[in-house]
Protein backbone atom coordinates (compact mmCIF):
# COMPACT_ATOMS: atom_id res chain seq x y z
CA UNK A 1 0.00 0.00 0.00
CA UNK A 2 1.45 3.73 -0.93
CA UNK A 3 2.62 5.65 2.17
CA UNK A 4 2.68 9.54 1.49
CA UNK A 5 4.43 11.13 4.24
CA UNK A 6 4.36 15.30 3.81
CA UNK A 7 7.48 17.39 5.56
CA UNK A 8 8.47 21.22 5.97
CA UNK A 9 5.70 22.78 6.73
CA UNK A 10 6.01 25.93 9.27
CA UNK A 11 5.39 28.98 10.68
CA UNK A 12 7.21 31.52 8.10
CA UNK A 13 6.74 35.31 7.80
CA UNK A 14 5.11 37.00 4.31
CA UNK A 15 8.04 37.01 1.76
CA UNK A 16 9.85 33.80 2.90
CA UNK A 17 10.06 30.51 1.38
CA UNK A 18 9.42 26.73 2.21
CA UNK A 19 10.05 23.51 0.67
CA UNK A 20 7.67 21.06 1.47
CA UNK A 21 8.64 17.00 0.93
CA UNK A 22 6.17 13.95 -0.38
CA UNK A 23 8.03 11.18 0.13
CA UNK A 24 6.68 7.34 -0.63
CA UNK A 25 9.04 4.80 0.83
CA UNK A 26 8.53 2.51 -1.23
CA UNK A 27 8.74 4.38 -4.02
CA UNK A 28 5.22 2.85 -5.11
CA UNK A 29 4.31 6.51 -6.93
CA UNK A 30 7.16 6.72 -9.50
CA UNK A 31 4.74 5.88 -12.30
CA UNK A 32 1.84 8.16 -11.15
CA UNK A 33 1.27 11.86 -11.35
CA UNK A 34 1.33 13.38 -8.33
CA UNK A 35 -0.25 16.84 -6.89
CA UNK A 36 0.03 18.97 -3.82
CA UNK A 37 -2.98 20.55 -2.63
CA UNK A 38 -4.07 22.40 0.69
CA UNK A 39 -7.08 23.12 2.43
CA UNK A 40 -7.07 26.71 4.22
CA UNK A 41 -9.27 27.17 7.68
CA UNK A 42 -13.19 27.51 6.68
CA UNK A 43 -12.60 27.06 2.88
CA UNK A 44 -12.40 23.91 0.60
CA UNK A 45 -9.30 21.60 -0.31
CA UNK A 46 -8.23 23.04 -3.59
CA UNK A 47 -5.03 22.04 -6.14
CA UNK A 48 -2.18 24.03 -5.58
CA UNK A 49 0.48 22.07 -8.56
CA UNK A 50 0.87 18.63 -10.17
CA UNK A 51 3.36 16.81 -11.94
CA UNK A 52 3.63 13.62 -14.11
CA UNK A 53 5.79 11.05 -13.10
CA UNK A 54 8.85 11.89 -15.15
CA UNK A 55 8.25 15.49 -15.09
CA UNK A 56 7.17 16.51 -18.03
CA UNK A 57 3.71 17.73 -17.28
CA UNK A 58 3.22 20.48 -14.32
CA UNK A 59 0.20 22.07 -13.60
CA UNK A 60 -0.16 25.47 -11.22
CA UNK A 61 -3.25 27.61 -9.68
CA UNK A 62 -3.55 30.66 -10.84
CA UNK A 63 -2.70 31.89 -7.11
CA UNK A 64 0.59 30.16 -7.46
CA UNK A 65 2.34 30.62 -10.33
CA UNK A 66 5.49 32.17 -10.59
CA UNK A 67 6.25 31.52 -6.63
CA UNK A 68 5.85 27.86 -6.46
CA UNK A 69 7.77 25.47 -8.26
CA UNK A 70 6.81 21.29 -8.01
CA UNK A 71 9.41 19.00 -8.71
CA UNK A 72 10.43 15.12 -8.55
CA UNK A 73 13.64 12.81 -7.75
CA UNK A 74 12.12 9.36 -8.57
CA UNK A 75 15.61 8.01 -7.96
CA UNK A 76 14.43 9.10 -3.80
CA UNK A 77 10.61 8.42 -4.48
CA UNK A 78 9.92 12.61 -3.27
CA UNK A 79 8.03 15.21 -4.75
CA UNK A 80 9.26 19.30 -3.65
CA UNK A 81 6.84 22.24 -3.28
CA UNK A 82 9.13 24.86 -3.64
CA UNK A 83 7.14 27.61 -2.31
CA UNK A 84 8.65 31.35 -2.53
CA UNK A 85 7.84 34.91 -1.63
CA UNK A 86 4.88 33.25 0.95
CA UNK A 87 2.09 35.01 1.58
CA UNK A 88 -1.06 34.76 4.59
CA UNK A 89 -3.40 33.77 2.15
CA UNK A 90 -1.01 30.39 1.30
CA UNK A 91 -1.47 29.39 5.29
CA UNK A 92 -3.40 25.80 5.36
CA UNK A 93 -2.14 22.47 5.80
CA UNK A 94 -0.82 20.75 2.82
CA UNK A 95 -1.65 17.60 1.55
CA UNK A 96 0.38 15.98 -1.35
CA UNK A 97 -1.49 12.35 -3.47
CA UNK A 98 -0.85 10.10 -5.81
CA UNK A 99 -2.87 10.17 -8.78
CA UNK A 100 -4.35 7.04 -10.66
CA UNK A 101 -3.01 8.00 -13.77
CA UNK A 102 0.61 8.86 -14.73
CA UNK A 103 -0.58 12.33 -15.82
CA UNK A 104 -2.10 13.49 -12.71
CA UNK A 105 -4.04 16.87 -12.34
CA UNK A 106 -5.09 19.74 -10.47
CA UNK A 107 -8.91 17.55 -9.45
CA UNK A 108 -8.83 15.79 -6.89
CA UNK A 109 -11.13 13.46 -7.82
CA UNK A 110 -9.11 10.72 -9.37
CA UNK A 111 -6.52 10.66 -6.59
CA UNK A 112 -6.80 7.48 -4.60
CA UNK A 113 -3.68 8.13 -2.01
CA UNK A 114 -3.16 10.95 0.45
CA UNK A 115 -0.83 12.01 3.31
CA UNK A 116 -1.97 13.14 6.12
CA UNK A 117 -0.78 16.69 5.93
CA UNK A 118 1.64 19.64 6.85
CA UNK A 119 0.49 22.58 8.43
CA UNK A 120 1.82 25.82 6.75
CA UNK A 121 1.24 29.19 8.28
CA UNK A 122 2.67 32.64 6.69
CA UNK A 123 2.49 35.76 9.33
CA UNK A 124 1.79 38.97 8.11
Amino acid sequence: QVQLVESGGGLVQAGGSLILSCTDSRRTFNNNGVGWFRRAPGKEREGVACISWNGGNILYADSVKGRFTISRDNAKGTVYLQMNNLKPEDTAVYYCASHLSAIGSLNESRYRYWGQGTQVTVSS
